[in-house]
């Protein structure tokens, strides 16, 4: 039984849903935000909530039921408030600036490392080395932060490199922490 699945998701002041066969789109002002469901979850709006069941009790529609009810709940959540993922820059020399929806980074490469921005995507830097990537959907969000970290991920050696800001670099002590045995 799907404890995530079982329980309902409740709209915010303000956000509309419309739930057409396997097809649910969530809005909110300018923010709109659309997905296919399986077949095997059927959603339904009772009394100002969001309910999502499944067909059967098979191993698959199990999993697909708790899927489901996180991704909406995600698409909900995602048109009212939005997601953030926050990127720190760390190294001599290493920066970050905007030009339009592209992002230029420097990241001890000899050439400047190019990111194009997706539509719904939003990049604010604060300084140069502190990058926000903002946008409704938490999977684009994910994914894009995900990508620039890829460039020049944190040495664990020196800490150099881009890394996320909620994440706690161990570095290691290199060859000359270890313990001589003479």
């Amino acid at each position: 039984m799907s404890r995530v699945g079982l329980l309902p998701i409740s709209l915010p002041q303000g956000v509309e849903v419309e739930v057409k066969g396997s097809e649910v789109i969530v809005k909110k002002d300018k923010n709109v935000l659309r997905r296919c469901f399986p077949s095997a979850t059927t959603i339904e709006l009772k009394e100002g909530q969001l309910v999502v069941t499944r067909k059967s009790d098979s191993g698959t529609d199990r999993a697909l039921h708790g899927l489901a009810r996180a991704l909406l709940a995600n698409m909900v959540e995602g048109v009212n408030n939005g997601f953030e993922r926050i990127l720190e820059i760390r190294g001599v020399g290493y920066s970050a600036r905007q030009e339009g929806d592209k992002l230029l980074l420097q990241v001890g490469y000899s050439h400047v490392v190019e990111v194009k921005l997706p539509a719904g995507i939003k990049a604010v830097l604060e300084g140069n080395n502190r990058i926000h990537i903002q946008g409704i959907d938490k999977e684009s969000v994910g994914e894009i932060a995900a990508k620039i970290r890829a460039i020049r991920p944190a040495d664990p050696y020196k800490g150099k490199g881009i890394k996320y800001a909620e994440e706690i670099l161990h570095l290691k002590p290199g060859k000359a922490g270890k313990a001589s045995k003479d």
